[in-house]
């Protein structure tokens, strides 16, 4: 079988692993990207996207668009953007294979590919559709071009790709622009394109080009988020540990200084660029004063899995010799030690697996509540609120609802309408007690009363004295039976 053959192989399995991982776990978009269909959804409609609502996540231009198309399939669109999402990993891993290939040998881009692969971060930002995940692929596939000779105009098109969905990629347009020759116009312009469009569409949506960097900044203080320079150091030890674990971290450590010895700076280039790129754009977070969240170190953690792959493998590039055979000698003792690290570490795919069936079932509940009738009924009587601002995206997304139709109650408190409460130590953990709330808002007000619930959630009513929709029940025992 040829190279050829077996990577299409390769790449075919991995997209089927892929559809039915979708199928058989069926998972849900996290907040920011429940957001990011929503304002597709109200693009198609003709309005302008709500960028600027209580606790709004930062738009990313690339993903907005991807809403639009998506948003055309009604509902479903939130479990398509998943499969978009999973079919991006498995690009990713693809692409750390040939990464790893075009750098390392084939062997260490297997490895590499492998550390990708069962990385329970990269897994679970891919099933809860983070825009990471094409995010990640889009880098590493640029990359692969670098690495592979391809001519200048393949990867900076993916880099302005990238760009439209993260900001590091605006980084290494500009890395990769000052390494082709800065006397390159179009290739500059190329590198300046995707941090202007964003720019733009700030500008036309909100009338400040910078509301992106404004609004996230904001967001942080009010969040209460680690911010700084201070938080970095000791946040990028633990980020690193948690998204590719220590064993792979040691690993790599020790396969970048093999690979500077052995193939030198130049020959290293591309995984190089990646981790430098990655670690100056994390640290550059903390001296902004934006979030240190783990998610900005996924670029270097999968140049990091180049590495590891590397040092694990890099001795089947090598002639026979002493130094092939102490290599080998010295890589079989790591996997064995790596190995008996992992089934030390293994409970967090265990606790990956709780993590999705949790945010499954309260999605199931979350909308089997707001589909029963007296709750739809009660919808008349005012907006749908929640304690804070974590399940308003969506509530919004399956009721097809404006801002001012689902509120967090952190933000305002409505007199009238529905309110929805978590009733599980988890779900008031998650969905009650979450970043800059209130416990009071976990408590009804006066004038609202139990109306419906299951064993999630329950929702209290109330009609702020109008006759308008239905009469608000008196007693707990009025409450209609759980559904969902």
């Amino acid at each position: 079988m040829s190279r050829r053959t077996a990577e299409a192989a390769g790449a075919g399995v991995l997209a089927l692993g892929a559809v039915a991982l979708w199928a058989l776990t069926r998972t849900y978009p996290n907040y920011d990207s429940y957001y990011h269909l929503i304002w597709g959804r109200e693009l198609l409609a003709g309005a302008r996207p709500s960028f600027e609502v209580y606790a709004a996540p930062t738009q990313h231009p690339l993903y907005v668009a991807i809403g639009v198309l998506l948003s055309l399939l009604g509902e479903g669109g939130d479990r398509a953007l998943v499969l978009v999402c999973l079919l991006s990993h498995a690009a990713l891993v693809l692409g750390a294979y040939r990464l790893g290939r075009a750098v390392f040998g084939p062997w260490p881009g297997l490895l590499a590919a492998a550390f990708v692969g069962v990385s329970a971060s990269f897994l679970l930002y891919a099933a809860r559709a983070y825009v990471d995940a094409p995010f990640l692929a889009l880098v590493v596939w640029a990359g692969v071009a670098v690495a592979e000779g391809r001519p200048p105009a393949r990867p900076m098109a993916l880099l302005v790709l990238a760009g439209l969905l993260r900001p590091e990629a605006w980084v290494l347009g500009v890395l990769f622009w000052l390494a082709t020759g800065p006397r390159r116009p179009r290739l500059a312009a190329a590198a300046l394109l995707a941090p202007v469009v964003w720019a733009l569409v700030d500008l036309a949506v909100t009338g400040d080009p910078l509301h992106s960097f404004n609004a996230t900044t904001e967001l942080a203080d009010d969040l209460g988020r680690e911010q700084g320079l201070g938080a970095v150091p000791g946040s990028f030890v633990t980020f690193i540990g948690a998204t590719v674990r220590p064993p792979v971290a040691a690993l790599a450590v020790v396969g970048l200084g093999l690979s500077v010895w052995r193939l030198g700076w130049r020959r290293s280039g591309v995984p190089l660029a990646l981790l430098g790129a990655g670690i100056a754009t994390f640290v550059g977070s903390g001296v902004l004063g934006l979030s240190i969240l783990p998610r900005y170190l996924t670029v270097p953690a999968v140049a990091m899995c180049a590495f590891a792959g590397y040092a694990l493998a890099g001795f089947t590039t090598l002639p026979d010799g002493p130094l092939r055979r102490r290599w080998g000698r010295a890589s079989a003792l790591a996997a064995v030690l790596g190995l008996a690290a992992v089934a030390v570490l293994a409970p967090s795919l265990g606790r990956i697996s709780a993590e999705l069936r949790f945010i499954r079932d309260s999605h199931d509940r979350l909308v089997a509540l707001l589909d029963a009738p007296r709750v739809r009924a009660g919808l008349r009587c005012g907006p749908l609120s929640f304690p804070n601002y974590r399940l308003v995206p969506d509530a919004r997304w399956h009721l097809d609802a404006s801002p001012a139709a689902v509120v967090a109650r952190s933000a305002r408190r409505p007199r009238s309408g529905v309110a929805i409460f978590a009733l599980t130590p988890k779900g008031l953990r998650r969905f009650g007690f979450a970043d800059g709330a209130s416990s009071s808002t976990n408590l009804p007000d006066a004038g609202f009363a139990p109306l419906a619930r299951n064993d999630r959630f329950s929702a209290f009513l109330s009609c702020g004295g109008s006759r308008a929709g239905p009469s608000a029940p008196t007693a707990a025992g009025s409450a209609p039976a759980p559904s969902g």
